[in-house]
């Protein structure tokens, strides 16, 4: 006749199972495995076990074993099941797969987890787990745009050559419009924080009108020269190159980098530049924003002074942007450019691979 193996515990092992076994938080088959354990070295029976813990006789039997094998390490983990995986919920984890990366449904942009499970024929939670599993998120779609501007290289050369070693006597400043800054005032009053709830402000507006802000980023020191105007245009635009001329120091040479919007090659504008020969103007590729660190500066005034913020006038949206220039300034911090143009290009270059393997199929 088989007997049940003895167990014998040390002082640590009982611990650990006298806590596993009480545990709130514990997983409940470990809860249960551990008062098997606990109740063998009592000197009790398997069947006496299994029917204190009502379960099978079996369940004892294997979780003594594996104890008396393993230790207490050898009740945390289950054992591989043996035989084949089921080849039918194989393929149709394959099929949820390629369904939600290859194909769309007839009437929507992208597949729920109840479309697809509809479509396939099973449930929306063996879906949900799948694309939980293969990381898939066919509800998020993130937006890009790789440059076609046939001389990307060498604009992207000459810029991030000035970021990352600037000449000698000489600022670099970068250089660019926020447009149709809108002041808007809310139509009540805002909310205030408070614990357990956020700020809150209603979801509609008045318009009061638009300014545009005209900024250069120092790129040395971070400091910023801002002016406000109504229109968008080069007379404006020269107006702000006159500013930068008076607020920088005249022995030095100025290094503007700025977008290909047709206001900065105006004919007045070169005009302009031919008769103020220490400003040199370098143009970022097409659609390539990011290239110009001033866009990180209007990120910066438009989450923390502009997008929760209500105008009753023009006025006051200009005040609230001087007022927010002046602050920075008083203790600018430059932002720090450290990608290599080598880098950047290599992305580039697998990007255009990718589009154009798309394109050619």
């Amino acid at each position: 006749m088989r007997r049940a193996c003895q167990i014998t515990l040390s002082d640590a092992d009982r611990t650990t199972l006298e806590r596993w076994s009480r545990g709130r938080s514990t997983q409940a088959r470990l809860v249960t495995r551990s008062r098997v354990v606990l109740a063998a070295a009592e000197g009790k029976e398997n069947k006496d076990i299994a029917a204190e813990l009502k379960i099978s006789r079996g369940a004892v039997a294997r979780w003594r074993d594996r104890f008396a094998a393993a230790g207490v390490p050898g009740l945390e983990k289950d054992a591989p099941r043996g035989g084949r995986p089921p080849k039918a919920r194989q393929d149709l984890v394959r099929r949820i797969i390629d369904m939600t990366t290859q194909q769309k449904p007839a009437n929507a942009t992208h597949w729920s987890t109840r479309t697809l499970a509809k479509a396939i024929g099973t449930n929306r939670s063996l879906v949900h787990r799948v694309w939980l599993a293969y990381k898939l998120k066919p509800h998020l779609c993130h937006t890009f745009k790789v440059s076609n501007d046939p001389h990307f290289a060498e604009k992207l050369l000459d810029v991030v050559g000035l970021y990352l070693d600037p000449p000698e006597h000489a600022l670099v400043l970068c250089v660019d419009e926020k447009s149709q800054i809108q002041a808007l005032d809310r139509t009540q009053k805002s909310l205030p924080i408070y614990p357990g709830r956020c700020a809150t402000m209603t979801h509609d507006y008045k318009r009061n009108g638009t300014t545009t802000l005209f900024a250069a980023l120092d790129m040395l020191e971070g400091r910023l020269i801002g002016q406000c105007m109504s229109r968008h245009r080069h007379q404006e635009f020269i107006k702000f190159l006159a500013k930068i001329d008076d607020e920088t120091p005249s022995e030095l040479d100025l290094h503007l980098i700025v977008d290909n919007y047709a206001t900065h090659k105006h004919p007045k504008v070169k005009a302009w530049l031919k008769r103020h020969k220490r400003f040199h103007l370098h143009f970022i590729p097409t659609s390539s924003s990011w290239l110009n660190m001033v866009e990180r500066w209007f990120r910066e005034i438009t989450d923390k002074r502009i997008r929760r913020g209500a105008f009753k006038s023009v006025e006051q949206l200009i005040g609230a942007i001087r007022a927010f220039i002046d602050e920075h300034n008083k203790d600018p911090k430059p932002f720090v450019w450290t990608a290599k143009a080598e880098e950047i290009l290599e992305k580039v270059r697998k990007a255009r691979s990718v589009l154009d393997k798309i394109e050619s199929e």
